[in-house]
């Protein structure tokens, strides 16, 4: 991530982080991030890093804050602050419905078929962080970055706060 700082919206996305989410819920932001980047690097694929990171960063803030949920739950939630987030920073209507469908749909079982990069990057990240899925892909990762900014018991913790939130405000409305 070293070589991502400097960058506006990179760095504008870090100095939220702490005032968004709980140390558990960033420390898996960011997590969620670097697996999904060591996946790209795996596999050569090309994607709006910086923009990935900020969509990292958002993509649990919708768990926090006390207003009802709109359609389509917390990943909704999430990507409406993101969308604040890049618009206040400038970033191009394109880019930002990316970044924001990446967020959005997060929380589903599998990324859609004409899901871009950073969806996919994304879905797969949190994923493999919270649920262990998809590790074969990038060997040891998971477990490396436990060890250098784990949060135990992160997954139960994580679990228990998506059911207190109820699962049908979880669960992305659908795109049809």
């Amino acid at each position: 991530m070293a070589e991502l700082r400097g960058d506006p919206l990179v760095d504008a996305a870090l100095s939220e982080l702490p005032g968004l989410v709980p140390p558990s819920v960033a420390a898996h932001s960011l997590r969620a991030f670097l697996l999904a980047d060591a996946r790209a690097r795996t596999r050569g694929i090309d994607y709006d890093r910086a923009g990935l990171l900020a969509a990292a960063v958002f993509h649990d803030t919708g768990l926090t804050g006390s207003t009802p949920a709109p359609r389509g739950g917390f990943p909704s939630r999430s990507a409406e602050l993101l969308d604040r987030f890049l618009a206040w920073h400038g970033v191009e209507v394109t880019r930002r419905g990316a970044l924001t469908r990446a967020v959005r749909e997060h929380m589903r079982p599998f990324p859609a078929r004409d899901a871009g990069p950073e969806e996919r990057l994304l879905h797969f990240g949190a994923w493999l962080d919270v649920t262990g899925r998809g590790s074969r892909q990038v060997p040891g990762e998971r477990r490396r970055l436990a060890a250098m900014a784990g949060t135990p018991w992160f997954t139960l913790s994580f679990s228990a706060r998506l059911a207190g939130y109820g699962v049908r405000r979880v669960l992305p409305a659908s795109s049809a």
